[in-house]
């Protein structure tokens, strides 16, 4: 990103002050509470929490190397995988779902990207340093977020820097690592018990890796983000903040056949809360945002030989360098909610209304022409119930309706649809032993969203009346769980089974990867994730997580698409005084089940694969209460090895027909974290 130096300078700025400031501060106030403070000085496995909701502080290390984006971050997690193309922006699956199945929110806004191939995921334009919190509730427990969330919802948050006197507080980092990669980020507030200020930059950038054969793959990135809030706090129960952010950057992919130039983003926010309002009105939360991405990929700006990848990459006969290709597409967001909080005797209702409307153009000859446009009205209502000391009744139900404008000249002007949702769980505690139990059934229906709308060429019909033909997506499961916890011992499960009809799957020609056709199957899909930390002396500590996908196609009676393998993770944890050392080991099974050439608008089944063990060291020491430095080696054997989710490899980069992209080979990353 040459044409940008002086939009980083800012950032920079920003983080080389937190540092300063974080240093000096150290000395004079180490009493101060850390931002970063949760049990562990890494996390390496998992956060155990809820078998049903996961809740952990995105501030904190851990392993693998820190995160570049919100989809590199989430696939630690027990359940989620990502479909690969190369070293960042991959797109996030959780239990085999993918795309919008799955909500992901940023301070209760979404950021929806704009290439027709999800280029730029929603996940791609997220730093997940620069959010306090990552929430999610697994499958369809909950309608207070919007409509569709069959897989889960997400949501990084922001929470409201509490000042009970004039002063500053933050934190910044300062991440090196193997294949020239260098992150900055810093987090500074400065404020009073009535208001603050809060600014928040990072940057991020690193060259391509070499895999464990020591052979290069396309994967070089660069990116920054800056973002502003000033609150207003005329006492500790209520708030008003207004929020402004900029973001861009650029990115090489091994697995497609253009690279992103430009991933801009605009961001704007204004939120109100007030609590304890009444005996029986609690809380009113209400909310706006607007989040606008201006995405440009081509084929040559990231390819030219000088950039490192040499002629043997690049050559002439795949025709790449003759036949130069540049796309730029944008999408507005606006959207917004309001909710209130009822609270009686045993009981607490969450109820109110939400809305966004989003537009998608394409841009030809310097003009905009516009593709789409979605708007979604939806009220809800979630009511809580402690039925008894030890049980808990929570029901939701929601109903949204779905306008969409279609501006292309094939297909019907537009569809207008009502989708109804909801579920109920009950939560039980044992009296005599340390466990959780709950059981929930809910039902959700997506309308389908832009790429499965406007990006296959042919719909169920067979022909290109896509718009007018598909059908929404319906899905009906069972979520059950259990969780165990004493001193020595947290462990929990989650497993759920449902039921998918008119399920959106995409089907690629056998000869031309560009020829999709979607379609409506109905699908079943089962399987679930558990998680165990036990604390085996006052210095050792293990941890394990498992997790497994099943689907399928009960329409054809084959493995339903793009579903990850059996996997699991150990950890073996060293910590006395201010030392922590660790070990990881990650096991993948191999994966038969496959349905060749199905997938979704991003990837697809091209092959079975291996499975594989990676290996992986860290250590953190925590200098004092403000400053913790950490280091480690991953895939420390230098393996060779690829995920199942992938993307075949592009011949613009010389990669055969169904080659996967392999993953990095033998990565040191150090990192710096200061709090103040």
């Amino acid at each position: 990103m040459n044409t940008q130096t002086f939009k980083l300078t800012p950032v920079t700025l920003l983080v080389i002050g937190a540092i300063f400031s974080a240093t000096s501060i150290a000395a004079a106030n180490s009493a101060n509470q850390s931002l970063l403070s949760e049990s562990s000085v890494m996390i390496v496995t998992a956060p155990v929490d809820s078998p049903l909701t996961i809740s952990t502080s995105t501030k904190t290390p851990r392993q693998p190397v820190p995160a570049s984006d919100g989809s590199d971050y989430l696939k630690t997690i027990p359940g989620f995988s990502q479909i690969r193309n190369g070293g960042t922006n991959g797109d996030p699956v959780f239990r085999g779902m993918f795309g919008s199945r799955l909500r992901i929110l940023t301070n209760d806004g979404e950021m929806l990207g704009a290439c027709p191939s999800r280029m730029d995921a929603p996940t791609s334009y997220i730093s997940p340093e620069n959010f306090d919190v990552l929430n999610m509730i697994k499958g369809p427990q909950t309608v207070l977020w919007g409509p569709g969330n069959s897989a889960g919802t997400i949501r990084f948050d922001r929470e409201k820097p509490d000042f009970t006197e004039a002063g500053i507080k933050g934190n910044a980092s300062a991440l090196t690592a193997s294949n020239h990669r260098l992150d900055t980020n810093a987090d500074i507030s400065i404020g009073n018990e009535k208001g603050y200020v809060r600014l928040i930059g990072n940057k991020s950038r690193s060259n391509d890796y070499k895999d464990g054969n020591g052979d290069k793959v396309p994967s070089k990135w660069d990116k920054w983000n800056a973002d502003i809030a000033v609150g207003w706090t005329p006492d500790e129960y209520t708030l008003l903040e207004l929020t402004a952010g900029k973001g861009d950057g650029e990115a090489r992919y091994a697995g497609r056949g253009m690279d992103g130039s430009q991933f801009k983003r605009d961001s704007l926010g204004l939120r109100f809360e007030k609590s304890n309002i009444g005996t029986v009105l609690d809380k009113v939360e209400a909310s706006m945002y607007y989040n606008y991405a201006d995405h440009v990929m081509d084929n040559y700006s990231l390819r030219s030989t000088s950039n490192g990848m040499g002629s043997g990459h690049m050559s002439s006969s795949h025709g790449m360098m003759n036949m130069p290709m540049k796309m730029r597409v944008d999408r507005e967001t606006i959207g917004g909610r309001v909710m209130s909080t009822w609270i009686w005797s045993d009981y607490e209702l969450r109820t109110g209304a939400d809305m966004q409307t989003n537009q998608h153009r394409s841009n030809s000859n310097n003009s905009w022409i516009k593709d789409a446009k979605f708007q979604d009205y939806g009220v809800f209502g979630e009511l809580s119930w402690n039925a008894t000391q030890q049980g808990k009744m929570v029901s939701g139900a929601r109903l949204d309706r779905v306008i969409v404008d279609n501006y292309k000249d094939v297909g019907a002007s537009g569809r207008n649809t009502v989708m109804p949702a909801g579920f109920t769980r009950y939560e039980y505690s044992l009296s005599d032993v340390p466990v959780m139990l709950y059981a929930g059934v809910g039902y959700t229906e997506r309308f389908p969203d832009y790429w499965e709308l406007f990006s296959p060429k042919l719909g169920p019909d067979g022909t290109s009346r896509v718009f007018d033909t598909l059908k929404t997506e319906k899905t009906a499961q069972l979520d059950i769980g259990a969780k165990y916890s004493n001193e020595q011992t947290n462990a929990w499960v989650s497993a759920y089974m449902g039921r998918v009809d008119d399920f959106i799957l995409f089907r690629y020609s056998a000869t031309d990867s560009r020829m999709s056709q979607v379609e409506n199957v109905n699908a079943m899909i089962m399987g679930g994730e558990l998680g165990i930390a036990q604390k085996l002396s006052d210095e050792w500590k293990a941890d394990a997580s498992l997790a497994y996908s099943w689907g399928e196609n009960r329409t054809d009676g084959s493995a339903l698409p793009q579903m990850p393998p059996l996997e699991s993770r150990f950890g073996l944890s060293w910590e006395k005084g201010d030392w922590t050392t660790t070990g990881l080991i990650r096991v993948v099974s191999r994966q038969d089940r496959v349905a060749i050439n199905d997938g979704n608008v991003v990837g697809k089944d091209f092959s079975k694969s291996a499975g594989f063990t990676i290996f992986s060291l860290n250590t953190a020491y925590k200098v004092n209460e403000n400053v913790k430095l950490s280091a480690g080696v991953d895939n420390l054997f230098d393996k060779t090895y690829s995920e199942h989710l992938n993307l075949a490899g592009n011949s613009g980069f010389g990669y055969s027909s169904n080659s996967p992209v392999n993953e990095p080979g033998r990565t040191f990353w150090a990192k710096m974290n200061l709090t103040f």
